[in-house]
Formats: C-alpha cells, sequence, structure tokens
C-alpha cells in the first residue's frame, strides 16, 4: 500500500532541487563571482543541492510545530534564513552582486536570493502534494 508520508520528503527534495537548478542558472547573471572564482555549472548545482536540503529541513522543522501553518513557516523560515545567509556572505566576500541585482532597502541585500528558498519552497510542495494526490487517486 502506498504511504504518502514515506515519499514526501523525497519529492520535495527532488523539486526542490530541479526548481533551483532553474532558479540559481536564472539568477546567476546577478553576481559578479562565487568566492572570487568564476560562477560555474558545477558551483550552481552545488548551491541548488544545498538549497533543496535547506527546503527540507524547513518542511520539517514547520510540520513539527504546526502542521496547519506549515506554508507561512516556511515563508518566514525561508526569509530569515536567506536575508542572514546574504548578509553573511556579502560581508565575507563569498560572493558578490553586480549592478542588475535589485536590492531589499535598508537590508542591502539582493530581491532574488532573499525570495528564493520562499518560492521554490512553496512550489516544491505544492507540487509534491499534488504528485501524490495523483499518484493516491490513480492506485484507489
Amino acid at each position: 500500500m502506498f504511504k504518502s508520508g514515506h515519499y514526501f520528503y523525497g519529492l520535495v527534495f527532488v523539486f526542490g532541487l530541479l526548481l533551483n537548478i532553474l532558479w540559481e542558472n536564472l539568477h546567476s547573471i546577478l553576481y559578479v563571482h562565487y568566492q572570487g572564482e568564476i560562477i560555474s555549472e558545477a558551483i550552481l548545482l552545488k548551491a541548488s543541492f544545498f538549497d533543496a536540503l535547506i527546503i527540507c529541513l524547513l518542511w520539517g522543522l514547520a510540520h513539527k510545530i504546526s502542521a496547519r501553518y506549515q506554508v507561512e513557516i516556511l515563508v518566514a523560515g525561508s526569509l530569515l534564513f536567506a536575508v542572514i545567509l546574504e548578509i553573511w556572505a556579502l560581508g565575507t566576500n563569498r560572493w558578490a552582486y553586480n549592478e542588475l541585482m535589485p536590492l531589499v532597502p535598508i537590508l542591502k541585500v539582493g530581491w532574488s536570493p532573499t525570495v528564493q528558498l520562499a518560492v521554490t519552497g512553496t512550489l516544491s510542495f505544492g507540487v509534491t502534494r499534488a504528485t501524490i494526490k495523483l499518484y493516491v487517486n490513480k492506485f484507489k
């Protein structure tokens, strides 16, 4: 018998990885460098893997805190995590933005990386739920 809980986090990870590969490639043009080097596809894949792991961890935390408010907790946690990470990375010169990156006023961090995990995390959760519902209904 299919139990959706067994596959949920695996699917969230896979969909999160795919969405973040797309996002990382699209917004890579907004950066000057990563650790002083050119931004390669390998770096973008590594970042996407990290993003997918963070999404799974945030979903797990959100589920433990409140099943009813998972999306809200994920979005808030993602935004907080992203802002802290961006401030740290920019302060340590881990990466730098070019003039095309729109900045969040006051915080002076990029809009794209700030909202990335919230958007890709919410989408990966939605796609996972839809996939599980489709699969379960198909085999009823």
